[in-house]
């Protein structure tokens, strides 16, 4: 039985070879790498909606290199605090999977038997999300139509993705713990004054959401050191400024072979009532 439900009629599939299927006779292929395709075409907002294969192999060799382990660190131990001995891992907007895997050895590793779930719009990121975390199930979905039964996720994990409220809230069982990672005021902040004339800090604010209650705010703050080229334009193509920057800001950039940035992340942690 897979954890995914039928994105057509909710009914539960079944993982068979090559495809998954529920009762009611609806298909869906599952890819070589193991995720299958759960985002009907009515759902979608272009032919390939979500991250291209640029940006995800720029954020794969970027976390590859640990830049972010800190705040991986701090999401896994987190999770173990918050979750029972088999819990229901969702990863809503999983991206290439760095952070479902690393929370997934986490849990292995503290003797857990846990059950994860990805999901992310991107074929792209998923190719390499079901390559990394073979233990996992990935689909293709969207975070505001996920494919999921209501009220049996335990941890939902959300990084710098979609806030899909309506759908979190039933997904998640009650008491059930959700980790909301976005970053804090300075991330970046070096990075943002090479790019742009004024740069402004980000927003922060501590939000209640219907439904759910705040147990912390969990800051993750440090510097790294960027010595290549490489290394500082994957950064830059895995931020939404790569999208937005005038192109003086960007060639600044890209004349840059080392540069020292510091990295601020803010972890919400909520349960839903």
């Amino acid at each position: 039985m897979s954890l995914f439900r039928c994105p057509l009629c909710a009914a539960p599939l079944v993982r068979e070879a090559g495809a998954c299927r529920c009762p009611s006779g609806h298909s869906f292929d599952i890819a070589k790498e193991g995720y299958v395709h759960l985002l009907p075409p009515n759902q979608k907002h272009s032919a390939l909606p979500g991250d291209d294969r640029n940006m995800v192999l720029a954020r794969r060799e970027f976390l590859s290199k640990r830049y972010y382990q800190p705040l991986l660190n701090t999401v896994c131990s987190q999770i173990l605090v918050l979750s029972g001995e088999t819990p229901l891992l969702l990863d809503a907007g999983c991206g290439e999977g760095w952070y479902t895997a690393g929370a997934a050895r986490a849990l292995r590793a503290a003797g857990r038997r846990p059950q994860i779930a990805g999901t992310d719009i991107s074929k792209f990121a998923l190719r390499t999300a079901a390559r990394r975390e073979k233990g996992a199930e990935f689909a293709v979905a969207s975070s505001y139509r996920l494919p999921l039964a209501d009220g049996g996720v335990d941890v939902l994990l959300n990084c710098f993705s979609p806030l899909a409220l309506e759908e979190f809230r039933r997904v998640l069982k009650p008491g059930g713990v959700f980790l909301y990672v976005v970053p804090g005021a300075g991330h970046l902040w070096e990075m943002k004054e090479i790019l742009y004339d004024h740069p402004y800090p980000n927003e922060e604010r501590e939000t209640p959401y219907e439904g759910f209650a705040y147990r912390e705010i969990l800051p993750v703050e440090g510097t790294i050191l960027l010595d290549c080229r490489e290394d500082i334009q994957n950064l830059f193509r895995m931020t939404p400024y790569f999208w937005k920057t005038p192109k003086a800001g960007a060639e600044r950039l890209a004349a840059l072979a080392r540069l020292e940035v510091r990295t601020s992340f803010r972890v919400h942690v909520f349960e839903k009532r």
